[in-house]
């Protein structure tokens, strides 16, 4: 989902956390968003509307009175905008929502926005969010359509320690994207795999590869923005796991990893092999350090399970098989070869002999091959938008199959 001219309507509230939506504004401006901003009375007393407008860029509205030209703050932000954030949100903006007050610019623009893509966050003293009073606002709310986003748990402004503080800026913006993308796999159980594995040699040490998993975990992303119920089976990286997931499953080896996929393949809609697997494990493995006294040193290898080749054995003709060749060389044809083989639908080739693109980048490009041998050319480009090209073809495949 690209959130680049859209328009969004950010409300703030006075909040201790404040200062956190400051920079929530910055990270909407660099995302190409149109924002506009409406500040609470007692929010500017916090920060000053100046600095709000200086890093949006943008203009900040804060008093229902201020009509110009017949342009009508409430009803026209409410109109005009494609989505609807508020945050922080007090419980005291929570309250006046929920049931309908509508006296200042920020609740009169709630109550009259119609759109689905409206976004919450409660931010507080952990003992008034689990305030009974709280907590049936919030019902209210979740039942009228709002998206909450839940606090975090930690160290709050007054000294206490409990749930209530601003959540990562970054979380709002991933709800952000689902409450305004379109929903053309809701319903479909969607199973992908991301990232190296991990074989050991000894305590210390392994052998592995240099995936970073940053293109399965953006497919995780968009197919879930788009509705899908989707489990992620990860090995190891350094990457948060997207918030909107049904399910997250770390591993380290391809045993692992293969154990894991068999237990969910049945009851998956679309399987997406994105992993890079490790084609061989030690086979004398070493339960203690291996000491650097000889001056060779033979590592005796086994092969691994063919994950792919084994579910494409199996799948029923319902099922998407989307698989992943990572070549260096001859990358049509190997990849051609490796969709027949695996009896895959689609699968994705890239050149990872390209320093700048494929492992450890944020960029790649891609081919998309299909049964018929046809091969579609994505450019180069980052894997967020890599990943929504690889969706929106395998939606296209789905439609020319009913």
């Amino acid at each position: 989902m690209k959130l680049k001219g859209k328009n969004i309507t950010l409300g703030v509230s006075s909040g201790i956390a404040i200062y956190k939506a400051v920079d929530l504004v910055s990270k909407l401006r660099k995302l190409g968003v149109n924002l506009s901003i409406i500040l609470t009375e007692d929010s500017k007393k916090m920060i000053s509307p100046t600095v709000f407008s200086a890093v949006g860029n943008c203009t900040v509205y804060t008093d229902y009175f201020e009509v110009t030209d017949g342009w009508i703050p409430h009803t026209q932000l409410s109109m005009e905008s494609d989505a609807l954030i508020i945050a922080p949100a007090t419980a005291n903006i929570i309250a006046k929502i929920a049931n309908g007050i509508s006296d200042d610019l920020l609740s009169l623009t709630a109550l009259a926005f119609r759109k689905d893509a409206k976004i919450i966050v409660p931010t507080m003293n952990t003992r008034m969010y689990e305030s009974p009073a709280l907590q049936r606002n919030l019902d209210i709310l979740k039942k009228d359509g709002w998206i909450i986003v839940e606090p975090e748990t930690g160290h709050l402004a007054c000294g206490e320690i409990g749930k209530g503080r601003y959540p990562d800026n970054e979380m709002i913006i991933e709800f952000l994207e689902y409450s305004l993308s379109k929903k053309d796999f809701k319903g479909k159980n969607i199973l992908i795999t991301a990232g190296p594995t991990q074989e050991p040699i000894d305590p210390v040490r392994n052998i592995t590869n240099k995936s970073s998993g940053k293109m399965g975990y953006e497919l995780a992303r968009e197919f879930s923005n788009r509705g899908a119920n989707v489990t992620l089976i990860s090995g190891p990286t350094n990457i948060k796991p997207p918030y909107i997931l049904n399910e997250f499953i770390k591993v380290k080896t391809a045993l692992e990893m293969n154990d894991e996929v068999i237990k969910r393949f049945n009851n998956s809609d679309i399987i997406v092999m994105s992993a890079a697997i490790s084609d061989y494990r030690v086979k004398n493995y070493s339960d203690i350090k291996i000491k650097k006294d000889k001056e060779n040193l033979i590592l005796e290898l086994e092969k691994n399970p063919d994950i792919l080749k084994e579910i494409g054995k199996i799948k029923n003709e319902n099922q998407i098989l989307v698989g992943f060749a990572a070549e260096t060389n001859n990358l049509i044809d190997y990849a051609k070869k490796k969709l027949v083989e695996k009896n895959c639908d689609i699968i994705v080739a890239n050149d990872v002999s390209k320093k700048d693109i494929g492992f450890d980048s944020n960029l790649n490009e891609v081919y998309i091959i299909n049964k018929l041998g046809d091969v579609t050319h994505v450019e180069k480009n980052t894997k967020k938008f890599i990943s929504i090209n690889i969706i929106n073809y395998i939606s296209e495949y789905i439609n020319s199959k009913k």
